[in-house]
């Protein structure tokens, strides 16, 4: 086996951690006063920091020239998705009683959870084409355009996050700060003279 398959076995294998420690301390009665609200951010955070991940590993891999990061982008995608759906579950399930005219009425009186909703449906059609075989069929440049959407969720994301609560924390600061450090990598490398900041110019498929 190949170290980055064992790598991605690794990644795979972490990557649901936080929900199955979710789910044990649930069991045990360990999320606090208020479960859900607890089990909601938790959820949202993941799927955050998933996003957030994912988006970092081409600007990485063309700054260090590690093309192997590569094989994790499609996964810390479809986690992030995974972790973004079950926060949405527990929102419409828990907090709006499965009613959805009260669902609407909250995305029109809170802005913030309609960047929430943006960013889960933009990740839709990402995940259901993150596998090798929509590849094929779309093609590599159609693939790729499509995917670039990532970047609508990530910001999206972001600003749900920014915006949620009366006061704004160090945390929401920084995944502000680190989107644009992101997208702003992207922008510097197709100016010419900043080429010394890609070390890779070769183009990698993830497995």
């Amino acid at each position: 086996m190949k170290d980055w398959e064992f790598a991605k076995f690794v990644v795979l294998v972490n990557g649901a951690v936080p929900l199955a420690l979710l789910a044990w301390d649930q069991s045990q009665g360990h999320l606090g006063a208020n479960p859900v609200n607890f089990a909601i951010h938790t959820t949202g955070m993941m799927a955050l920091i998933f996003l957030v991940l994912s988006l970092a590993v081409t600007p990485v891999r063309l700054f260090t020239g590690w093309n192997w990061l590569s094989h994790f982008r499609r996964m810390l995608g479809v986690y992030a998705f995974v972790y973004a759906a079950i926060h949405l579950s527990l929102y419409f399930g828990f907090d709006r009683s499965l009613n959805l005219q009260s669902l609407i009425d909250d995305v029109i009186k809170r802005p913030f959870i309609l960047f929430g909703m943006i960013a889960l449906l933009v990740m839709v059609p990402l995940t259901i084409t993150s596998t090798n075989g929509m590849i094929k069929r779309l093609g590599s440049a159609r693939w790729k355009q499509l995917h670039r959407l990532t970047y609508v969720a990530g910001v999206s994301a972001v600003i749900h996050y920014y915006m949620f609560g009366k006061i704004t924390s160090a945390i929401q600061i920084s995944f502000v700060a680190v989107l644009i450090v992101l997208l702003g990598y992207r922008v510097l490398i197709q100016i010419p003279g900043f080429d010394f900041l890609r070390k890779s110019r070769k183009p990698v498929v993830a497995r």
